[in-house]
Formats: C-alpha cells, sequence, structure tokens
C-alpha cells in the first residue's frame, strides 16, 4: 500500500497557485504547509509539493505520471480545464482511454513545474452532484490565494 507521493517543485507558491483549487476539486484540502512544502490529503496527507531536499532543482521524470481518481466525468472535464487556466499544458483532452477500459474517462495535464498529473473515473456518471459540478472558475492570485466556490 502506498502511504503517499511526493512531487518536487522550484517554486511552491505558483505550485499551490495551480495545485490548491484541483486538490479541493477531488476533496483534498492542504493539511500542511510551509515555504518549502504543501500537503495535501483529507485526515491524512496523500499528496505532497517539496523543494528538493537535496538543493538541487526539481525536474520532473520522464515517465513517471500520478492519476487522482474523480467521482464523475465533470470533475476530470473540470480538473482539466481549470489546470489549463492555471498555466498548466496539455497532455491529453478529457475523454474515454478505450486503450486502458472501455470506461476509463481522463484527462492529462502538466503542471508549472513540468509533472504529468492525470484525473481519473470509471464510472459513466457525468455529474455525482457533490457541489463540485459546473461551478465557475476560482480566481487565484500569483500566490495561490483566492477563494473557492
Amino acid at each position: 500500500m502506498i502511504h503517499h507521493v511526493s512531487l518536487g517543485s522550484n517554486d511552491i507558491a505558483k505550485a499551490r497557485a495551480f495545485y490548491d483549487p484541483l486538490m479541493w476539486l477531488i476533496g483534498f484540502r492542504v493539511l500542511k504547509a510551509s515555504a518549502t512544502a504543501a500537503h495535501y490529503g483529507t485526515s491524512d496527507i496523500v499528496f505532497s509539493l517539496e523543494t528538493p531536499v537535496d538543493g538541487s532543482p526539481a525536474s520532473p521524470g520522464n515517465g513517471v505520471h500520478i492519476a487522482f481518481q474523480a467521482p464523475d466525468r465533470e470533475t476530470v472535464r473540470r480538473f482539466h480545464a481549470m489546470a489549463l487556466e492555471r498555466g498548466g499544458q496539455d497532455e491529453g483532452a478529457p475523454g474515454i482511454r478505450a486503450n486502458y477500459n472501455a470506461n476509463y474517462y481522463a484527462a492529462f495535464v502538466r503542471d508549472p513545474d513540468g509533472n504529468k498529473i492525470e484525473a481519473v473515473t470509471y464510472t459513466a456518471r457525468e455529474c455525482f452532484d457533490l457541489g463540485r459540478c459546473c461551478l465557475p472558475t476560482v480566481a487565484m492570485t500569483p500566490t495561490g490565494s483566492g477563494t473557492l466556490p
């Protein structure tokens, strides 16, 4: 069993401006943060962003990506759109990935540090109505502050 996953970042404030609304969208919140790290989860930390402890610049791994479970297809679409609005780069628009599974609905992006992330669901449900469907985009400042819907 995996306890948590961490990605390197060269700018935690910029990374938080990107990730805070995305993590909120899938049900995570910031559990602990500092100038060198941000840790997300529900009750336990499951995903972290950290500056490398060896002092070298963070760099994305080739062939590495992290997939976040989404409750429905609308959340996958919102995750992708919000990521692009916050400076992410498209690596695969929302849609069925039949080569994985007939119900594998996913979207891929790269974060501002170049890390590849994915939102995925196996449900055919368009919107589970968790209060996160069809919400307006959150306006975030460069430091990552903003009000989530």
